[in-house]
């Protein structure tokens, strides 16, 4: 019997309620006799980890999270921890564990079910079938650049400062992430930033050239300005296959496509290491796009498929299950396809479900598929 293990991270609001369906999905899985046994461990981050220890994660869930054979986090922040240190919000939780484990690749997909077509606030023609990768540099950049800092000047008036900053190493290293991807799916890389007004655009542009000649001259690569590229997705989506970007520019346009698909309830997110020299392992952490959406925390209400399938994703790049993998993200479009919707994703004659409805449906669905 091989063993997996996962730390599990639910985090705030949301997240709570979100990753009990996927330990539902768990559960099933280790009732089957198949040689692979999941062993699970759960943790605080975020909001809740301030409230029990005055830090948003601690070194002992940090520790845990690099033995882990992958990390699947839920969701943090709220209101109710808009007042604590800056440096303990829940958010830092996240950040921290993305720079301590070296998870510098972040893959978000935007993929349109065939049954949501409609349910996107772009026409079903140019949805329908979307199926993009982004792929966002994710412990550099202007999140992580020093010196950041709000300073009160001589007279009186404060001045704020965040740096955008990037080495040749770090856009590489994406850079390659991107082709590997591109040349399993259309072969096709589109990389955005801001070389006109930038002069970090100038070096992602200059590199990312460099590294499609000497390592993927086979792959179609195309230079785009970041905001022509956010007008482009809403525009004509489906001429993107994959999208590599910066870590501020990452986070808009994947949010920009997650809701081309219909809802960033939907959307799963995979944050990767490099491999490990003698082992190959890269560390990981798995997330939905969403966050804690404190309005309907508790009540049943949220979506879980960004979760589930983040779960997925962890199937695929971390724990070698890719048959598994596809069987779960069959058994979500299954799901949707029968009519059964949470209410972000609400459709005239469709079935409305609770969290805890649409969970349950998917490991039904699932057991169909593998029995």
């Amino acid at each position: 019997m091989t063993t997996k293990t996962l730390l599990l991270l639910p985090g705030d609001g949301i997240g709570v309620e979100t990753m009990a369906e996927v330990e539902r999905l768990i559960s099933f899985f280790n009732s089957r006799k198949n040689g692979v046994r999941f062993e699970t461990e759960s943790d605080l981050v975020g909001g809740a980890a301030y409230d029990a220890h005055g830090v948003a994660v601690t070194d002992q869930c940090v520790a845990k999270a690099k033995a882990a054979d992958a990390v699947i986090f839920g969701a943090v922040g709220g209101p109710k921890w808009a007042g604590v240190p800056y440096a303990a919000r829940p958010e830092a939780g996240l950040l921290r564990l993305r720079k301590d484990l070296g998870l510098f690749a972040n893959l978000r997909p935007a993929i349109c079910y065939p049954a949501l077509a409609d349910a996107s606030s772009l026409k079903r023609e140019l949805v329908e079938g979307l199926d993009i990768m982004i792929v966002r540099e994710l412990t550099g950049g202007v999140y992580f650049g020093e010196p950041k800092e709000i300073v009160t000047l001589e007279n009186g008036e404060k001045r704020a400062v965040d740096t955008q900053l990037y080495t040749t190493h770090e856009i590489e290293r994406i850079a390659k992430v991107a082709f590997d991807l591109a040349r399993k799916r259309g072969n096709k890389v589109h990389s955005a930033e801001k070389h006109n007004v930038m002069r970090t655009g100038v070096l992602w542009k200059e590199v990312v050239t460099a590294v499609h000649k000497s390592y993927a001259p086979d792959v179609q690569l195309e230079h785009i300005l970041a905001d022509n590229c956010a007008m482009q997705l809403v525009r004509n989506p489906k001429q993107f296959d994959v999208i590599v970007t910066d870590n501020l520019f990452g986070d808009v346009l994947s949010d920009e496509a997650a809701m081309c698909t219909g809802s960033l309830g939907m959307l799963p997110s995979a944050s990767l290491g490099a491999p490990d020299a003698k082992t190959g392992k890269r560390m990981s952490l798995y997330e939905p796009v969403h966050g804690s959406a404190p309005d309907i925390a508790g009540r049943g209400l949220a979506n879980p498929i960004a979760t589930v399938a983040s779960f997925g994703m962890a199937l695929r790049y971390s724990l070698d299950m890719a048959a598994e993998a596809d069987i779960v993200d069959n058994a979500i479009a299954a799901v949707l396809a029968s009519g059964l919707r949470t209410g972000d994703i609400m459709q005239p004659g469709m079935t409305q479900v609770g969290t805890g409805e649409m969970g349950k449906a998917i490991v039904d669905a699932v057991k169909k598929l593998v029995s």
